[in-house]
């Protein structure tokens, strides 16, 4: 008794009476009966900015069905792109529409009529106040009033019409419709997931983070390339090697140069006084933008850029082999193959057999301390360490992965995830030893969460160089849930030619796709069940063009990673899935490859025809079918607790006079 009296005082300070409680309970209630939030999920970005804006322009298709369920046979069809176009690019399609527009004035008046009654339709899920805090500031009261008039009311309709005529008598029409645009894509999608892998391969990763910042409600669940440039921003030295290493394997040293102010000069003149008459030729560009206008991001010499590529993976195998060499606990050994080299033969031995390399001119490596870096490279390795950790704008973008990120998520019934859970040949979660302690299923995710953040974060020097030794052991060891293979078969891709050995062998996780007992028994793991359960899950792009589907598990899992990434389109044929989970149930989108904005609103391009519907409710979910609804439930019991300490006599009531 004393302790609930203690709880209902300090409640009592928000609500210090009946009629404040009981107005918030009413709201409270309320909003529980609105429909559920639509819900947006997109994953492997690998800074396709271009791409990743286009589909939180269109929703994955969600803006396009509201304008179907708004306008329903009372447009045409090219009307309707027409008018999804103008939501996507507002600006640049308001450009072309006045240029050929005659009657301009009157376009307008059509417009904002149509734009007022999508924006009715998309605010129908909120509360009054929470759409008036999304509106934007400049248009708010207008849009506000036309939003609640009813201009089919003879009273209301002169009103209505006067302040549309108005809005484009002072020339303010072109910006109110930029803002109901704003306001509708804003509406429309209540909540937007990232399963992962922001970073690498597309060359706009910090475009994309730079978005992410400023959208209205995000999280993020960590994967295998955002966590290494988590480490490198950390400073660690194996993940700082492997990043700018995948830069100059994609051609994008520009975006660690020009968009994250990384000084890469120390590299640079390294690889000339080492490889200065080295053609590198296991060190071509593998970039997908080669030959597209795209290229026009790659500013450094291509003869460089191969150099400068050598150089940073020499120096990533040593400080990587310092690294086994540390943590033998890591169980890497298989991976240390500099000092199986044969300089004078040009061979390295792989598991007992030795194979010719393809390039067999290493001037930095000591046979006899191979995993030791020269006193160049070590120079260069400090001077990169210290602009990487330096960098604030690197550090603003990582800091909000982690204040907005984990490895993983329980949110709405739905478990997220970017790669897989370990699991054993016969299906059992695998145990996995870090640090003296074994640990299995989630208990590993919530460790390895926890050392991730103490890599980053920790003060104590002990816990933040073991965070950062898990940054790098989530990159790429064979029990990382995100990186889900036997080996990174990095070293043998680079250097010799049999592809037998570049095969990485995948844990058995991802041979039991489409074993319902084992999505059943990993839903289990993290507290789900029943048949609205699903895992959402990246990272292996599916391939659509060899009619692969990413629904699994009789659709308890969905991979969704398509081939957002240009690097994976030739094998996916799509460029990606998306998911929706609205009110009415789950579907899929799969995209098609994005051009330029310019023809999107020249043709009015949206997402391809094909849909799956993977999951449709019987009754339409609300707020209090959410976890959102559930907190709200809670409040909602103790104010009405707090009602009966004050009908009681427990409180006392405080009114201001």
């Amino acid at each position: 008794m004393e302790q609930e009296i203690r709880f209902y005082k300090g409640l009592a300070k928000q609500y210090p009476n009946v009629a404040s409680a009981a107005t918030e309970i009413i709201n409270l209630q309320a909003i529980l009966n609105l429909p559920k939030g639509t819900e947006h999920f997109i994953t492997d970005v690998h800074g396709e900015y271009l791409q990743f804006r286009h589909i939180l322009r269109n929703a994955s298709g969600a803006i396009r069905r509201k304008i179907d369920d708004v306008f329903g046979p009372t447009l045409r069809m090219e009307e309707k792109k027409e008018l999804a176009a103008l939501i996507y690019y507002p600006r640049e399609k308001l450009e072309q529409v006045e240029a050929k527009e005659k009657d301009i004035e009157e376009w307008y008046q059509v417009t904002i009529h149509r734009m007022i009654l999508l924006c009715r339709s998309a605010a129908s899920k909120y509360t009054r106040s929470k759409v008036r805090k999304a509106m934007p500031t400049d248009f708010a009261y207008v849009i506000e009033e036309l939003m609640s008039g009813r201009p089919d009311e003879a009273d209301q309709e002169a009103y209505y019409n006067e302040i549309i005529h108005s809005v484009i008598t002072t020339g303010r029409a072109r910006e109110m419709i930029v803002a109901c645009a704003d306001l509708i894509r804003r509406m429309v999608v209540d909540h937007l997931h990232v399963v992962g892998d922001i970073y690498d391969r597309g060359p706009s990763p910090h475009l994309i983070l730079d978005s992410l910042m400023n959208h209205h409600s995000v999280d993020i669940q960590w994967g295998n390339h955002d966590i290494l440039w988590m480490g490198a921003a950390a400073g660690s030295r194996p993940c700082i090697c492997n990043v700018i290493r995948i830069a100059a394997r994609y051609g994008n040293l520009a975006t660690l140069e020009e968009g994250y102010g990384i000084n890469l000069l120390p590299l640079a003149k390294l690889a000339m006084e080492y490889y200065g008459d080295d053609p590198c030729l296991c060190f071509r560009e593998q970039s997908a933008y080669q030959n597209l206008d795209q290229a026009k991001h790659l500013t450094l010499d291509t003869s460089l850029e191969e150099k400068m590529h050598k150089a940073i993976t020499l120096m990533q195998f040593k400080i990587e082999g310092q690294m086994i060499l540390s943590h033998p606990d890591f169980g890497m050994e298989d991976r240390l193959l500099l000092d199986k080299i044969d300089l004078s033969q040009g061979s390295v031995t792989i598991d007992g057999i030795s194979y010719p390399m393809k390039d067999k001119h290493f001037p930095t490596l000591d046979p006899e301390h191979p995993y030791l870096l020269t006193e160049q490279e070590q120079e260069v390795i400090d001077q990169i360490q210290q602009s990487f950790m330096h960098c604030e704008k690197l550090q603003q973008h990582i800091q909000f992965l982690y204040s907005h990120g984990s490895l993983y998520k329980v949110y709405n019934g739905n478990l997220l995830y970017h790669g897989c859970i370990p699991l054993t040949k016969d299906g059992k979660f695998l145990p996995v030893r870090l640090f003296g302690k074994t640990y299995t299923g989630r208990a590993l995710y919530d460790v390895l969460d926890s050392y991730a953040r103490k890599g980053y974060y920790a003060t104590d020097d002990r816990e933040r160089i073991r965070g950062q030794a898990i940054l790098w052991y989530l990159w790429e060891n064979p029990d990382s849930p995100v990186f889900g293979k036997e080996k990174m078969a990095t070293f043998e891709r680079y250097f010799v030619a049999d592809k037998a050995l570049h095969v990485e062998p995948k844990n058995p996780y991802y041979q039991m796709l489409n074993d319902e007992k084992m999505a059943d028994a990993v839903l289990k793991e993290f507290g789900l069940s029943g048949a609205d359960a699903h895992i959402i899950n990246g990272h292996i792009p599916v391939e659509a063009k060899a009619g692969e589907s990413p629904v699994k598990c009789n659709g308890k899992l969905l991979i969704i990673d398509g081939g957002l990434s240009k690097a994976y389109q030739p094998k996916t044929g799509i460029a990606g899935y998306t998911l929706i989970y609205n009110s009415y149930g789950l579907v899929l989108a799969a995209h098609e490859p994005f051009t330029s904005v310019a023809k999107a609103v020249e043709q009015g391009s949206d997402i391809h025809s094909d849909r799956i519907l993977v999951q449709q409710v019987l009754k339409r979910k609300r707020v209090a079918d959410t976890d959102i609804g559930r907190e709200l439930k809670e409040n909602v019991a103790d104010l009405q607790g707090l009602l009966e300490a004050y009908r009681t006599g427990l409180i006392p009531e405080r009114h201001e006079r």
